[in-house]
């Protein structure tokens, strides 16, 4: 098995492994990293640290699982991806406790992660007969003219560690589902967390090659990413993380002209109008700015409220968000637990200073203990507050007062991101009309900001990235489609 329990002496450390064409393997030479527990820094997980070479040899083996894979008839692989998801499940005490170790998750966050991962790869495997092409009138007579989607080959995905489970898994899913092998690079942060969806693919029976995953120490990071996406064999790259990350991502990809897939960094705007249903504005901003401390792509970041009803919807959010128990989540059933280091959460707290400083009012300070954070509320915060503008990725979130409907749409679009948005009211046509301005990729009305379900086009515009995850929209991912044509009738030539 390529997670175990440490020798003795180290107590509670677990050894992670390369896999690589099926097979466990330390890194050359036997480098590892270490990722310690942020909120008790003790080491828990030593990983192998792949080197460039490590990461080719990853790339090779999917490319010569490739072909087989790709021929495999779209029940085999539905077959094999449901067991893939029945193991994941299987296993959700086994990522829940890793997730709690690594990155200081709570167990809820731990257990959604799976159930939501298992779903993905469910619906992966009703896409397997789903990769579709069509026929295409021709004006040449006795021609049939046909456009026809194939597995593009090798997909790399490079997962983050805020949500795991889910990210690890979408990042190979539809890829399997569309005939491509793939690799899955770790994340530094939990590479443990990722090494097990690399198990379950083994005990879910997938062929050997058909998933390998790589782990690398941090200061390898560029190395071992740039030999990845150079490597021949790799033709699709999907990655998930910060949009200072992903432009470097992008321009990799740029230069070996290979489609990438990015899904990067938001600022996720809340917009409440005055007709809109508070008590349920209130439950959507709890859970979109406080699950798993605030560290989700989607996170509900600025809440945009008329204000009209302004103080009555501070009062009443800053009454729910005190109310949220914060601690180690090891040690008991709490909603907020570790951000993932105590420097994440310096960084929140010089962001709330910031604002402070210029002139917004703290209206839930929140307690801080290394790398745990309670929740912590902003209101009349100024556009030129860092935190205005910066995704700060934890439990702190910033209320922004407007007059009206145009101005609710102006400041929710102020903003670089493009991720994901939604909108209160009671009025939705009113809602809808405003949905449809708001310069992001995903819109909810009446709901939170935070909404992935696996069959959906997940994704965003402007500096949030660019493609989709989810549905029939990640098959034109993970696929190249060609022109095939077949003459059935002389063909007539003017030379």
């Amino acid at each position: 098995m390529n997670v175990q329990v440490a020798p003795a002496g180290e107590a509670g450390v677990r050894n992670v492994e390369l896999m690589i064409g099926g097979r466990d393997q330390p890194a050359q030479r036997g480098a590892t990293f270490e990722r310690r527990n942020p909120v008790s820094s003790a080491v828990v997980t030593r990983a192998a640290a792949a080197s460039p070479a490590d990461a080719a040899a990853a790339a090779d083996a999917a490319g010569a699982a490739f072909p087989a894979w790709a021929a495999l008839g779209p029940n085999a692989r539905r077959t094999l991806l449901l067991r893939f998801a029945e193991v994941l499940q299987q296993q959700a005490s086994e990522f829940t406790a890793a997730m709690v170790e690594e990155i200081g998750a709570t167990a809820g966050w731990g257990q959604f992660n799976t159930m939501l991962a298992a779903g993905m790869m469910r619906e992966a495997a009703a896409l397997t007969t789903q990769v579709c092409g069509e026929t295409i009138p021709s004006d040449r007579p006795g021609c049939i003219a046909m456009a026809v989607r194939q597995p593009a080959g090798v997909v790399l995905g490079l997962a983050p560690w805020n949500a795991p489970v889910i990210l690890g898994v979408r990042a190979i899913a539809t890829p399997l589902a569309c005939g491509n092998t793939v690799v899955l690079k770790a994340s530094e942060i939990c590479p443990r967390t990722h090494r097990l969806i690399g198990e379950a693919a083994r005990t879910a029976g997938l062929p050997a090659g058909v998933v390998n995953v790589v782990s690398n120490a941090p200061a390898d990071a560029a190395q071992v990413v740039e030999a990845l996406i150079a490597h021949p064999a790799v033709r699709r790259v999907n990655f998930t993380g910060s949009t200072a990350v992903g432009r470097k991502i992008a321009e990799l990809a740029a230069r070996q002209l290979k489609p990438a897939l990015l899904e990067l960094g938001g600022k996720a705007p809340l917009v409440i109008l005055d007709d809109a249903d508070i008590d349920e504005a209130v439950n959507a901003a709890v859970f979109g700015a406080f699950m798993n401390q605030g560290q989700i792509c989607m996170s509900t970041e600025k809440i945009v409220v008329h204000e009209s009803i302004a103080d009555e919807f501070a009062r009443r959010l800053v009454a729910r968000a005190r109310a949220l128990p914060a601690g180690d989540p090891s040690g008991g059933n709490v909603v907020l637990g570790s951000m993932v280091s105590a420097e994440a959460a310096q960084r929140v707290q010089r962001l709330i200073d910031d604002a402070v400083a210029k002139g917004a009012q703290l209206a839930l300070a929140g307690d801080a203990q290394g790398s745990i954070r309670s929740a912590a509320v902003l209101d009349r915060v100024p556009r030129t507050a860092a935190i205005y503008t910066e995704e700060s990725f934890g439990p702190v979130v910033c209320i922004v007062r407007v007059k009206d409907d145009e101005e609710a749409i102006r400041v929710a679009n102020d903003t670089e991101y493009g991720l994901t948005s939604a909108v209160h009211s009671r009025d939705v046509s009113r809602a809808l009309r405003i949905a449809q301005r708001l310069q992001a990729g995903m819109c909810h009305i009446n709901g939170p900001t935070v909404h992935d379900e696996a069959q959906m086009p997940f994704g965003g515009m402007k500096s949030s990235g660019y493609g989709r995850f989810g549905g029939k929209a990640g098959i034109a991912e993970f696929t190249e489609l060609r022109w095939i044509t077949i003459d059935t009738e002389h063909v007539h030539y003017p030379f």
